[in-house]
């Protein structure tokens, strides 16, 4: 049996070995090197010859570096209005594709296709939108209101903008997550809630809340790192940061600062910085909710 079992794990061994090889070498040597030029004064200048400097880069990010301060908060208010749309959005939405409704798959596809479709090409078609002169959002609101809104010309206009995009983009992740939470709901507690003259609201709180938290909880997690880091919308939307740079959030001006102002050691202690921003977010979150546990009982 002891024969057996070491030939199992030997072949199991086998099997992951090489994917194991891969993601060290795409992984992990990234992370390294990047904790490792953290420690430097490393840039254009010093590419090649760079010094080890110590905690000067996160005492400049940290204590010498307003901008850091400016564009985390900056981050939270992003990773905060997003959520909540994509999941008010999305919970609303699968609960209406719940129901037993005409034409419910052609709706289910066409939802899906904002998140289906890659994210390069939806936040250069809603780049185009918000053009002040041709897009099709001021035309709208134009013909509507008569309103012209400076959408990528100001630093709030485009941030909003990059928060619709955002949006767009992510509350089919959430419908779809919410959507398989429901259908996993047995119909007939929300048959004894009627009979005990529950009302929308009391079954809503009581009954499909609890029950959505177990797959809500991880996919709220995920939503938060993702939009946390969501880099390509708020680049590509407001080309780069604009206006003035002001227009960023902390992955984005880490991009900026590392390959626009070749700052490689300052991006490295920034980024290293996030990471532990984002680590102990998650940890805390899943911690204090420990809704995940039900899943597995």
């Amino acid at each position: 049996m002891n024969t057996m079992e070491h030939r199992t794990n030997r072949l199991a061994y086998m099997y992951v070995g090489p994917a194991l090889i891969i993601m060290s070498f795409v992984v992990l040597y990234p992370f390294i090197y990047n904790l490792i030029i953290s420690f430097s004064n490393m840039n254009l200048s010093h590419f090649r010859d760079w010094e080890f400097i110590g905690l000067t880069n996160y005492i400049n990010v940290l204590s010498g570096d307003r901008q850091f301060w400016y564009f985390l908060w900056k981050t939270i208010l992003w990773t905060a209005i997003n959520l909540f749309f994509h999941v008010g959005i999305g919970v609303g939405l699968a609960m209406i594709l719940n129901k037993n409704i005409h034409g419910k798959s052609i709706f289910r596809l066409l939802l899906v296709l904002p998140w289906a479709v890659p994210q390069y090409i939806t936040a250069l078609t809603w780049r185009g939108m918000f053009n002040s002169e041709y897009g099709s959002v001021n035309l709208l609101l134009d013909r509507l209101f008569g309103w012209q809104v400076p959408w990528l010309s100001t630093e709030w206009g485009a941030f909003f903008a990059c928060v619709i995009t955002n949006v767009w983009l992510g509350f089919p992740f959430m419908m779809i997550i919410a959507l398989g939470g429901l259908q996993s709901i047995p119909l007939e507690l929300y048959e004894a809630a009627d009979i005990d003259g529950a009302t929308w609201w009391q079954k809503f709180l009581n009954i499909t809340v609890p029950l959505l938290k177990p797959v809500m909880v991880p996919a709220i997690t995920l939503g938060m790192i993702w939009t946390f880091n969501n880099f390509n919308v708020v680049w590509l939307v407001s080309n780069a940061g604009e206006p003035q740079d002001m227009t960023h959030i902390l992955v984005s001006w880490v991009y900026k600062a590392g390959f626009s102002y070749f700052r490689m050691g300052y991006a490295a202690a920034f980024s290293f910085i996030i990471f532990g921003i984002l680590l102990f977010l998650g940890w805390n979150y899943i911690k204090r909710t420990q809704a995940t546990e039900s899943v597995y009982r």
